[in-house]
């Protein structure tokens, strides 16, 4: 540094470029010199003279004036070129002594933001270093083969060979409508599923109905038929996304959802290693995200967690999933850019739902069913069973008996279990066929139906059957149980009182209070049509079985036999009623009038008398039956009584 101050002391006019410079024995030279090296050891003495020029102060650092060299100092210092007071030799102490404390502020300002610098430079040096490893690890792992143990590769080659065994095709799939003229009696709601799917405006669905009648094929079939619909919003990749609500469970700490997806956090097994060791919780999108564009098919949603149905709610209305972590810091700029996005935007969710339950409705969440239109599905008639059992046979290439398909009608009305006594049938056939020709077809017969119910123990589904001969005192009224309808034998038998006025009803209790109750209003409407005192006659009710009558329905029923048994009136056999009685004799409207006629179609019935309200309920000639609105009872009895009377 002396040659610095060296060039900054002498004037090249005044001084011989050959002249040595000599130290100043003066104390102000001294501290100048040392004020100026102090400085070029902050700043550096290139920029040091930069700075020089740019305060304008160059020409007073060459000075040999105390003075002006001061004044260099200040606006160099104090980075002013304003600066023009040249100080006086009595005021230079003073203002060394201020500007050699800035002096020291630079000083030890530039020593720590040296070590800050250090410190960050061997930082990204760290990093650099490790990042390096890991490219190196990477490239190594993809370039070298991987390591079998002779255990792995044992376990590995058992499970080839296990895939190399393979059974016969799964009947259920073999014999799975592969076109919608195979799904077989649901006409209507197949129509209407198409209808909905194929509108631009799909809607979410809820589909009831039985077991067995084909919710699940309908909805995959008429998927695949909407996609050639121009109009419909589903592309040709809309995926059909199928799970089981029974099975869907709510984890609270979401990390067991596959439904709507789960966050592995890192302290949890099963989290990434990358993201574990960053600290970055890992989204995983559930069955909603995979259902994305096209369809969520959910059976048996009513089974469904409530807390799960709400949860799904949000998601039809967002159109996304949401996820939530504790550990999910947006600032941490580890956090890979797809996580992020996944917690910042969630994950698409746009899909139309399908949800089959074969619960009532009153079981289904109110705010799921005000999002969904509903569809219902009928329970399969002997007919449609027939047909099933036809169409399957033909896929097995096999032949069946006469009556074969008639017989498995009648002891089940949902189309799986006809194929499962069907397929068990075919079982008994290949069985008495070996030993024989083996190109002969396959031959079904009765006795192997008959052989497939007693070893599974079936029971016939329908075992009340209607007549063509009239009798006195005995009806069949209807009932619901599930989407399943089903005639109610009612039987009454009276006999005159010994005493008049002490006649005595008696009425079995386990048919229940509203079936009592109904005995008492026809009491009453019996003195109003007829004139004759119920109390003048010892009555015995009985509803056969014992089955519970769940409301007033069978009050039409009750009165009919009652005056049937009464005035010896024959019914007929092949008729079925259904209405509430009211004390002034009319027929009231009741529910499940739909299922009720399937009952009466089931066991045989011809005729079929609702209430005229209940006219618009189901369509004329519904299911073949000769259907009759009533309003009243004297008008029921014209198509329930016989025209003549019993012997």
């Amino acid at each position: 540094m002396g040659n610095l101050f060296k060039f900054f002391s002498k004037k090249d006019d005044e001084q011989p470029k050959d002249m040595e410079y000599r130290e100043s024995d003066n104390p102000l030279d001294r501290e100048i010199d040392a004020l100026y090296s102090m400085l070029s050891d902050v700043i550096g003495p290139d920029k040091l003279v930069i700075k020089a020029g740019k305060m304008d102060a160059l020409k007073f650092m060459r000075s040999p004036r105390h003075g002006e060299r001061v004044l260099a100092l200040q606006r160099i210092i104090m980075e002013n070129p304003t600066i023009e007071h040249i100080p006086t030799d009595s005021e230079i102490p003073k203002l060394i002594s201020v500007l050699s404390e800035h002096v020291a502020d630079m000083m030890a300002r530039r020593t720590l933001e040296d070590k800050i610098e250090k410190k960050i430079s061997e930082k990204l040096e760290e990093n650099h270093q490790e990042y390096v490893k890991d490219i190196r690890m990477q490239i190594l792992d993809e370039e070298k083969a991987p390591v079998e143990t002779p255990q792995a590769a044992k376990k590995r080659e058992k499970l080839e060979a296990m895939d190399k065994v393979k059974l016969t095709q799964s009947v259920m799939e073999l014999l799975r409508p592969q076109s919608m003229d195979e799904v077989v009696g649901q006409e209507r709601a197949v129509h209407s599923l198409l209808a909905k799917l194929s509108s631009p405006y799909p809607q979410h669905l809820l589909l009831y109905g039985p077991p067995g009648v084909g919710k699940t094929t309908a909805a995959r079939l008429v998927l695949e038929a909407a996609k050639k619909v121009k109009e419909s919003p589903f592309g040709e990749e809309a995926p059909f996304v199928e799970t089981d609500g029974a099975t869907l469970r709510w984890d609270p700490r979401d990390m067991t959802n596959p439904l709507l997806g789960s966050v592995h956090d890192p302290i949890y097994q099963g989290a990434r290693k990358d993201l574990a060791d960053n600290g970055v919780p890992e989204p995983k999108p559930g069955l909603v995200s995979d259902a994305h564009g096209g369809v969520l098919f959910i059976d048996e949603i009513g089974e469904m967690d409530p807390m799960l149905q709400n949860k799904l709610l949000k998601v039809l209305e967002d159109k996304r999933a949401f996820f939530e972590s504790t550990y999910y810091d947006p600032t941490d700029e580890k956090v890979p850019p797809y996580v992020k996005k996944l917690f910042e935007d969630g994950a698409p969710a746009d899909f139309v739902l399908i949800g089959a339950t074969t619960r009532d409705a009153r079981d289904i969440s109110p705010a799921l069913r005000s999002r969904c239109a509903e569809i219902y599905f009928e329970p399969l008639t002997p007919a449609h069973i027939v047909k099933i059992i036809e169409t399957a046979a033909k896929k097995l290439s096999a032949e069946l008996e006469e009556g074969t398909a008639q017989l498995i009608s009648e002891y089940t009305i949902e189309g799986r279990k006809a194929i499962n006594i069907l397929a068990d049938a075919y079982s008994f056939a290949i069985e008495r066929r070996r030993g024989g020709a083996e190109d002969e077809p396959v031959f079904i017969k009765k006795d192997d139906i008959y052989a497939v119910v007693q070893v599974s123990r079936l029971n016939q589904f329908v075992t009340k059957k209607a007549s063509d001969r009239a009798e006195v005192g005995h009806i069949f009224g209807l009932g619901v149980a599930g989407y399943i309808g089903s005639v109610i034998e009612i039987e009454a038998v009276a006999f005159p009182a010994r005493e008049a006025g002490k006649g005595k009803v008696r009425f079995n209790e386990t048919a229940g209070s509203m079936a009592k109750d109904s005995v008492f209003n026809a009491a009453s409407v019996m003195r109003r049509i007829t004139g004759k005192d119920l109390a003048d006659y010892d009555v015995h009710i009985n509803v056969v079985g014992g089955g519970n009558i769940d409301g007033p329905s069978a009050g039409t029923a009750i009165l009919a036999s009652i005056i049937s048994a009464v005035e010896n009136r024959p019914i007929r056999q092949d008729v079925a009623v259904t209405g509430e009685i009211s004390l002034y004799g009319r027929v009231r409207p009741v529910g499940g009038v739909n299922e009720k006629a399937y009952g009466a179609k089931q066991a045989g019935i011809k005729t079929l008398v609702i209430p005229k309200e209940n006219e618009k309920d189901i369509g004329e000639n519904h299911l073949g039956l000769d259907v009759h609105a009533v309003e009243t009872a004297e008008e029921a009895f014209s198509y329930i009584f016989a025209d003549d009377k019993t012997e």
